[in-house]
């Protein structure tokens, strides 16, 4: 406080000598200003960033480790500070956010994880069929003991979502401990797809026919 008083006195006295020597100070007065204004527009910024920061640890709202988007970016969190929060995506590119400039922010691991899967079946195909695959499928893996601690509840087939212009879609979600969505995910579509295919139930995909017109006589 003694510093800040003793910079005050020490500017007013310079101005009113270089006022007293003839020298026009409007011109210090506005660079003083401009400066003055910069400076409370960085200093409302700081402070809106710690303040957000302080709520966003004070509320849990994520922790380091945990997966994360934030404005439409997302990654694994590896540090919060009352300033910036960081992220590194799935490519390793680091992320940081000034705290007051996060619009959204969405935990992927907090207490527990979804891996949904929309599958997409020939319209021949049975739905109710397909769902109890699904379900024996999901039974398999939570039986399984390198997957089953992962896993919290039994699959839950939501059923026949959306007719697509080649494929019925169907919605299915699996319940796990946080980050360990993808592991059980990808190991749960290894074994759909080998099911389905011992089953005969078809994943339609596009195909491209290629026609080929013979040449006309005499054509050159």
């Amino acid at each position: 406080m003694t510093n800040v008083v003793t910079v005050s006195v020490t500017a007013i006295a310079l101005l009113m000598v270089l006022r007293e020597v003839q020298v026009d100070i409007a011109p210090v007065l506005t660079g003083a200003g401009i400066v003055g204004l910069a400076v409370g527009f960085g200093a409302q910024t700081l402070v809106r960033d710690i303040i957000s920061g302080f709520f966003l640890i004070l509320e849990d709202q994520v922790r380091v480790g945990d997966v994360a988007a934030i404005n439409g970016t997302g990654g694994l969190v590896e540090a919060i500070n009352l300033r910036t929060i960081v992220l590194r995506d799935v490519e390793g590119t680091v992320h940081v956010f000034p705290n007051g400039a996060i619009q959204t922010l969405a935990n992927r691991s907090k207490d527990f994880s979804y891996y949904v899967i929309d599958l997409g079946i020939s319209y021949r195909e049975n739905p109710d069929r397909v769902a109890a695959v699904l379900r024996e499928v999901g039974a398999d893996l939570q039986a399984d003991p390198v997957f089953a601690p992962w896993i919290l509840m039994p699959v839950e087939v939501l059923g026949v979502d959306a007719f697509a212009d080649s494929a019925v879609i169907m919605k299915m979600r699996i319940r796990t401990m946080p980050l360990k969505q993808w592991e059980v995910g990808r190991e749960f579509r290894r074994r759909l797809k080998m099911r389905l295919d011992r089953e005969g139930i078809e994943i339609p995909f596009p195909q491209r026919v290629v026609s080929i017109r013979p040449e006309r006589e005499g054509a050159q």
